[in-house]
């Protein structure tokens, strides 16, 4: 993924993750939302004395939520716009133990053993970069977009995020990687389950600001995504498979 998509989505909706405060649907978590169990893993490992790095930050609005968790936490991002929403949004709120940097995560400007935890929230994960920076014990933990994610619609238009990897595990890969470079797994788990949009509009309009397709036109991609509709509409609505993975694993 590129910070151009995400510039672009910070300027045309002003900020990221705009999508589901405006499409209508619904969400079925057969083993949970991986996001509220990704946050509370989180916040088990926070305290008001430790400092955490947010990988992939975007316009700051997880960082805001959990600031009080922690002494502080930095956010860096490689998006232009959306460090600008960040910042203003920190003037807003008036927060001040959450800064933000214009950083690349696999190659960053910190000292080693800077941070207590690291996390990832469908970010950049380069592991071994993320085990310089952790002091000892400390802890990563992630959540990502899991191999089978979205797989029905990539198909029918040929492209898209990790396009054709399905049959290659990104829970297996992430945690062969986190432990070749040092990290001691201590959770993984896989989380299949299902959206359901209203109409073809409101699964248009969320399309347009997530990067599973980072060049998807409304225009363009039209019958593709009729087709998509027809093969995939429920009594539920259009229904939308989604995989991610949640890791933590920490430095000894």
């Amino acid at each position: 993924m590129t910070s151009n998509f995400y510039d672009k989505v910070a300027k045309k909706f002003g900020g990221y993750a705009f999508g589901k405060g405006h499409v209508k649907h619904l969400t079925e978590y057969p083993d949970g939302d991986p996001e509220k169990i990704f946050k509370k893993k989180l916040l088990g490992l926070a305290n008001k004395n430790k400092i955490a790095l947010d990988a992939g930050c975007g316009d700051g609005k997880f960082a805001f939520q959990i600031a009080k968790y922690f002494l502080s936490i930095t956010g860096i991002d490689t998006s232009k716009e959306l460090l600008k929403i960040a910042g203003h949004k920190r003037s807003v709120l008036r927060v001040k133990n959450v800064i933000f940097k214009l950083q690349n995560a696999a190659k960053t400007s910190f000292p080693a053993k800077s941070f207590d935890v690291i996390y990832s929230r469908r970010g950049p994960t380069p592991f071994a970069e993320f085990h310089r920076l952790l002091k000892s014990g400390g802890y990563f933990i992630g959540i990502d977009i899991g191999e089978k994610d979205c797989q029905g619609i990539k198909e029918i238009f040929g492209r898209g995020q990790d396009f054709g990897q399905w049959n290659t595990s990104r829970l297996v890969k992430d945690k062969q990687e986190l432990k070749r470079v040092g990290f001691e797994i201590v959770f993984s788990q896989d989380y299949i389950y299902d959206e359901y949009y209203a109409s073809h509009d409101d699964l248009d309009l969320f399309l347009q600001g997530v990067p599973i397709f980072e060049d998807f036109d409304s225009e363009k991609d039209k019958q593709s995504l009729r087709e998509y509709v027809v093969n995939f509409q429920t009594e539920k609505g259009i229904r939308f498979p989604r995989h991610r993975v949640v890791i933590a694993a920490e430095k000894p």
